[in-house]
């Protein structure tokens, strides 16, 4: 190991778009009005001499596969990475142009094709700049800033879908209500940290990783990366990385925050200015990860693997009686802007019917050194994520989300008996029951695959 060198190279591309497109994150469509911060592919490339990977993080709130696919195809056909070593995510900022059609939202192809070159850019660039490294790891937390946003009720509150079918659970409560009885889940206020220096001890990359939805609370009409951007901003700052050529990259990725967000419900919500809750939390989660940063043991170099599987998932089915009854309910509408989730609902039971009753999608497994990264393509809830972290042969491991791909909500079979929002059959919650434990499976066998490596 002593003639051994690690060699690491970052870079940023802007991935921000032009005025009036329409936004993802909402039931109703949203237009993009004003741009308040500008949104990027933040990207890192590895390389321990045999093994070259790379990890990218977009200020976007969900990718299709055939556009990440094409960016990677783009990336390896001038980097010569393959396009298995290569973990593209989202972030999940609600506040970026739509590139999945979910509810009433649809994207503008040209910003689709916009985004993969931009991607594959990043990738060049980041190549570009590798350079002889040193590499660390390690955990921090925060648990101040994350809330399981599926509660239960106490006796007496009626709950029902879109589809007229009770519920157990309630995503997003009224904040400090009465009739609040307990989560239905936990939180995982870890913040997973990998840090990259120069040869001589400069700040390079960090990527860090926490499992908390986003924040929000932006101005209207407006494009924004949340938290996840001045999160990067914040922590250049912090580690006097401010100025470097080439200059710093900061990353933060999203862990398994399916059921997870900012919110207190046990407490009145006091209103705030726009952005400020997203530069507290952003502010918080630097100063942590900064702090990791700076105690953890850096390394000239570290043994790298990754592995890719791909696996087959079903679609919930939709019956013909519940297609029949969705066509009814849309007869009746007054539109085109549907109003309240029976409409809205019904008009996702229609366009899912369309879906094939089979998906293919990714999930990865990352090896460097003895820290562990897995990727799920999914908005994934927090019991998965900790499920994973304890089943790992690397530790620390930690989960990225929305990774190559975009399949939805991931409950577990348990909160599916539950119900609630992120159960509900739609574009964005469409896979089977059993999805879960097969992906969980999946995962943990592609980490012990990569820890053998």
């Amino acid at each position: 190991m002593a003639d051994k060198q690690l060699r690491a190279g970052a870079a940023t591309s802007n991935i921000t778009p032009p005025l009036g497109v329409s936004l993802n994150g909402g039931m109703a469509d949203r237009t993009a009005e004003h741009i308040h911060d500008e949104l990027h592919a933040r990207c890192l490339v590895l390389d321990d001499g045999s093994t070259r990977l790379t990890i990218v993080v977009c200020d976007s709130c969900m990718i299709p596969q055939a556009i990440l696919n094409e960016a990677k195809h783009l990336a390896h056909s001038h980097t010569g990475i393959p396009m298995d070593h290569m973990l593209i995510s989202a972030t999940h900022t609600h506040t970026a142009p739509t590139l999945g059609a979910v509810f009433q939202s649809e994207p503008d192809p040209r910003y689709g094709q916009f985004i993969a070159v931009r991607i594959a850019d990043g990738i060049r660039r980041a190549v570009h700049h590798l350079a002889p490294a040193k590499i660390g790891w390690g955990r921090g937390r925060e648990e101040s800033q994350v809330f399981n946003r599926r509660w239960k009720m106490k006796g007496g509150v009626e709950l029902v879908d879109p589809f007229g079918r009770p519920d157990r659970v309630k995503m997003n409560p009224p904040q400090g209500s009465a009739e609040l009885l307990e989560p239905a889940g936990p939180t995982d206020p870890e913040v997973g940290v990998l840090a990259v220096q120069t040869a001589d001890g400069r700040p390079m990359a960090l990527v860090a990783n926490y499992s908390l939805h986003y924040v929000g609370g932006t101005g209207p009409g407006e494009v924004s990366a949340d938290y996840y951007g001045a999160f990067a901003d914040r922590v250049q700052q912090l580690l006097a990385a401010d100025r470097f050529d080439p200059p710093f990259v900061g990353m933060m990725s999203n862990g398994t925050s399916g059921n997870i967000n900012n919110i207190n419900f046990r407490e009145k919500g006091e209103a705030q200015p726009p952005y400020a809750q997203i530069r507290k939390v952003a502010n918080l989660l630097a100063t942590e990860a900064a702090r990791v940063a700076q105690s953890i043991e850096y390394r000239p170099w570290a043994p790298l693997a990754m592995r890719e599987a791909r696996l087959w998932l079903g679609r919930r089915p939709t019956p013909k009686d519940e297609v029949a009854r969705a066509k009814f309910i849309l007869s009746k509408a007054t539109g085109p802007v549907l109003r309240g989730v029976e409409e809205i609902y019904a008009r996702e039971t229609v366009l899912l019917n369309e879906y094939p009753p089979l998906v293919e999608t990714i999930v990865q497994a990352l090896k460097i050194g003895d820290l562990g990264i897995a990727s799920s393509p999914c908005e994934t809830f927090v019991e998965t994520g900790l499920a994973i972290k304890a089943a790992s042969p690397l530790k620390p491991t930690f989960t990225i989300e929305l990774a190559n791909d975009y399949c939805g909500y991931l409950p577990t079979a348990e909160h599916h008996q539950l119900g609630g929002y992120e159960t509900w059959r739609a574009r964005s919650s469409f896979l089977e029951v059993d999805a879960e434990a097969k992906i969980r499976a999946k995962i943990l066998e592609q980490l012990d695959l990569v820890a053998k490596s």
